[in-house]
């Protein structure tokens, strides 16, 4: 498997979970109970391609700096282990730009709040479990496809 095709896999997973995670954690925003049916659909649409672009810019990032020219049959989770961290330190400055500071959007009573940072604990967890997940099944290929 080629660098490219590593990195188009992984994101094709990404942007499918986080499109159903996006979905799933909607009443955990105001826009839920205080938003149109458009402005529901639009938001999940922005936030999925949002998604996309922090899960792209984290494993680009983390290629350049740690990756080389044979991932993912090499350096593979020291640079999952990047990309995984980026993609969660971004979220957490996103969610406190977007939630205090600008007051894009809010959460609704329902979210749980980390106690230190006060970000959300769905879009923290989020920027766990999907990263390692889609990590994790793209190792799985590489490594069945290695295996042939």
């Amino acid at each position: 498997m080629t660098l490219l095709s590593g990195f188009r896999r992984y994101l094709l997973f990404v942007v499918a979970a986080n499109l159903a995670w996006e979905i799933a954690h909607l009443p955990l925003y105001t826009i839920w109970t205080e938003g149109t049916v458009q402005q529901i659909v639009f938001a999940v649409l922005h936030c999925t391609a949002g998604d996309l672009l922090i899960a792209s810019g984290s494993l680009l990032g983390a290629l350049l700096l740690v990756g080389i020219s044979t991932w993912p049959a090499d350096r593979y989770w020291r640079t999952a282990a990047l990309a995984v961290v980026a993609g969660l330190a971004y979220t957490v400055y996103s969610e406190w730009l977007n939630t205090e500071i600008r007051a894009s959007w809010t959460y609704s009573n329902l979210m749980p709040r980390l106690p230190w940072i006060g970000t959300g604990l769905a879009p923290f967890t989020q920027w766990i479990v999907i990263p390692l997940a889609g990590f994790v099944w793209l190792h799985r290929t590489v490594s069945a496809k290695s295996n042939r």
